[in-house]
């Protein structure tokens, strides 16, 4: 029994990873596979090879990046465009639409941070707003006391006075 086995060129197997690592709307690799008329399995084990031929670090998991990873990671690609962006992604181990993702989530957080301190901020307004005008009430009550008490003061001293002349 002779199992038969296609020969790809080069050329080829780079067009194809590259579609896979390109792949938008949730397109899967299966998907991939089958458009190109090839085993998922081949396929894989391409994107396998290439990952460790681009690096001999192996490449994180995704859930190993941390946040200044992701920050770091997206520092670095701001300038890339097309191809060298997704060398850089094959390198790393990631794709062009996770750095869109990590890009979004930390413009959410952002967005999420200043609405946070925004709130915090307004409600340490309004707590000083009702300290000074508990403060303003004393003091009104308090001046109120004193023009009352000056008043008795006068009224006092010129009953007095009336009666000594």
């Amino acid at each position: 029994m002779r199992v038969y086995t296609k020969r790809y060129t080069s050329e080829f197997k780079e067009q194809a990873l590259l579609k896979v690592y390109n792949r938008r709307n949730g397109q899967s690799i299966q998907n991939i596979a089958d458009e190109l008329n090839i085993n998922f399995n081949t396929l894989k084990r391409w994107m396998d090879k290439a990952a460790m031929e681009s690096s001999e670090i192996p490449p994180k998991r995704l859930k190993d990046w941390q946040l200044e990873d992701k920050l770091d990671a997206l520092h670095k690609t701001y300038g890339l465009v097309g191809e060298e962006l997704n060398a850089w992604c094959r390198e790393q181990g990631v794709f062009v639409h996770q750095l869109a993702q990590w890009k979004a989530d930390f413009c959410r957080q952002s967005s999420e941070l200043t609405k946070r301190e925004e709130a915090r901020e307004v409600q340490g307004l309004k707590t000083e707003i009702q300290s000074l005008e508990r403060e303003l009430l004393r003091k009104d009550r308090a001046l109120a006391e004193a023009a009352a008490l000056l008043v008795l003061q006068k009224k006092f001293r010129a009953l007095l006075g009336g009666e000594e002349q």
